[in-house]
């Protein structure tokens, strides 16, 4: 959609130099704090950077790699390799036209709902970048060359999200080399491909592009794969990206990257191991999208991967200014920073608002899916609470069967004395949908016993929930009566529930932030501390959980030995 499409499916800025709200970025978190500004009365201008709107979530990231993952998973047969045998595909020449086609619908898509409800709901829209000259005004280099405009208002709100981080002098030249911005762009599938960091973001293109045949080497300086996924669960994943032949050199550092003469990529690690593939994909994190914003003016700092440090509300040090989504880091979700836009828009405008869920899920869309809500074994055991697993596998179900899903696993880990349920943990097809249901019983405060007496359509991947709590509960009754009396009282007492939660997570969530923005600084440590008292559950980015783009688990705790892995299923 052109510039001038766009601006006469929304509406534009009047002569009028003064707005109540002006929110910088079009993505989830500005989209929904334009919204709710114009809902609690407040005459409000979003201004998007790019010439459509949607962010990097509808343009670059989110929604082009799920939609891109979609026709990989389709177009390669993978779903039905297990019925039909590895050799059937959909399509024998698949080109990366085939997969982008499906990107480019869905892209335009999302950004015509975008445009429709920024008109349906009166906001004005303005394309070009902003910077600030003062705490309350932002000069905009319009689009197209059409000038300059100075605009101030009484709430700004920042929400440029975030971009590619740069890796010392390695040059991204869109062709050879490439990163997360530009991975789709590629003419060719390539036949052997190094992806640089196992984060989020890279493990959901490895194992994409081994679904279609490339011969994928993934690098990475840590030694476990996903550090804030339960254990189990990142092994599983392990384990099948192996099976697709996929190489893994973890606890390996980068020393070099550079185009030979043929146009192949040599990279050089710190052990000695050099590897050469036709592409390389560097995935090592991104920054918050603020260099340009000139945020002295405005009285306001970053820290050094370009974020905003920001209190429960939102606020940044100068109170009339907010931040939300990937720009203040964790959890850097999509979903999330559709709820901290809402919060900051309504907090305000003086409106009453709930506050951040204590438990929200992560999915990660690699190939096979993974989802998560909730603590992992490893949370748990560092932090001496006991606790149970029941696990239900896939193949042990008859959708699952119909399905040809033979590698799935669903996890529940609860409490052996009360039944309450810690986290759910899903690996498989249609992970990050089956994942909610666990998601509500634990945000009702309900059991593991719920899943037990509850009816479920059969066949269906619901039936894996039922399993679980039988084959988890099965283990409880294994204990002896006077061995559970001496267990001690759950930390997470209902009538506690928001108080504890919050310095449990604390604890927990000072992580390494998914794959897209790296290990914490203390700046962003601060600030996870403070969404954190606000309710914000641990696990992420992923990166991220990327958190792309997707706060996880402190690296200490992720090395905790686990327990509660032994036994057989049973049903």
């Amino acid at each position: 959609m052109s510039i001038s499409q766009s601006r006469s499916q929304s509406h534009t800025p009047s002569d009028h130099s003064r707005y109540d709200v002006v929110v910088l970025g079009s993505g989830p978190a500005g989209q929904r704090a334009a919204i709710a500004s114009v809902k609690s009365g407040r005459r409000t201008l979003m201004i998007e950077k790019r010439s459509v709107v949607g962010g990097t979530c509808i343009n670059t990231g989110t929604i082009p790699s799920k939609s891109f993952r979609e026709a990989v998973v389709y177009l390669s047969g993978y779903r039905e390799h297990a019925i039909y045998g590895e050799s059937y595909a959909v399509k024998r020449e698949i080109t990366m036209d085939d997969l982008n086609a499906r990107a480019s619908y869905v892209m335009k898509c999302e950004r015509d709902i975008i445009q429709a409800q920024a008109y349906r709901n009166g906001i004005d829209m303005l394309y070009g970048a902003a910077s600030f000259v003062d705490p309350h005004t932002v000069m905009i280099c319009l689009a197209d060359d059409c000038g300059t405009r100075t605009i101030s208002a009484q709430t700004i709100v920042i929400a440029t999200g975030s971009e590619v981080a740069q890796v010392g002098d390695i040059e991204f030249d869109g062709e050879h080399i490439l990163n997360s911005d530009s991975i789709l762009t590629m003419s060719d599938i390539p036949r052997t491909l190094t992806v640089v960091g196992a984060g989020v973001i890279g493990i959901e293109y490895a194992s994409m592009f081994a679904a279609l045949g490339t011969r994928v080497t993934l690098v990475d300086a840590r030694p476990d794969l996903l550090s804030f996924v339960d254990r189990e669960i990142a092994d599983e994943l392990a384990h099948y990206l192996r099976s697709q032949w996929v190489t893994l050199r973890l606890g390996e550092e980068l020393t070099s990257c550079a185009v030979l003469p043929d146009g192949h990529v040599k990279t050089t690690l710190a052990s000695g191991k050099v590897i050469v593939t036709e592409k390389t994909l560097h995935a090592i994190g991104r920054n918050g999208a603020t260099a340009d914003l000139n945020l002295a003016a405005a009285g306001l700092e970053a820290d050094k991967r370009g974020k905003l440090t920001v209190n429960e509300h939102y606020q940044t040090a100068v109170p009339h200014i907010y931040a939300v989504g990937d720009v203040v880091g964790f959890p850097a979700l999509a979903s999330t920073s559709m709820a901290q836009g809402r919060i900051a828009a309504s907090h305000a405008a003086h409106v009453a608002f709930n506050p951040m869920p204590e438990v929200f899920p992560y999915g990660i869309y690699s190939v096979p899916e993974i989802s998560m809500v909730g603590r992992t074994e490893e949370d748990l055991t560092h932090a001496n609470v006991p606790y149970e697993v029941g696990k239900a596998y896939y193949r042990h179900v008859a959708r699952g069967q119909i399905i040809g899903d033979s590698v799935g696993m669903l996890k529940l880990i609860f409490c052996p004395k009360t039944h309450k349920i810690y986290g759910v943990h899903i690996i498989g097809e249609n992970a990050s949908e089956l994942v909610h249901t666990g998601q509500a019983v634990m945000a009702l405060g309900g059991t593991v016993d719920y899943f037990v007496d509850a009816v479920v359509n059969y066949p269906t991947l619901s039936e894996l929930y039922k399993i679980a709590a039988h084959n988890g509960l099965n283990r409880v009754a294994g204990a002896s009566a006077d061995g559970l009396a001496d267990l001690p009282a759950t930390k997470l007492a209902p009538v506690e529930k928001r108080e504890t939660a919050a310095a449990e997570k604390q604890a927990v969530d000072t992580a390494d932030t998914t794959e897209q923005h790296g290990a914490a600084t203390p700046k962003e440590q601060g600030a996870v501390a403070a969404t954190a008292t606000h309710g914000m559950a641990p696990v992420e980015e992923h990166e991220g959980a990327t958190a792309e783009e997707h706060g996880v688990p402190t690296a200490d705790l992720v090395g905790a030995a686990s327990g509660g892995r032994n036994g057989k299923k049973s049903r």
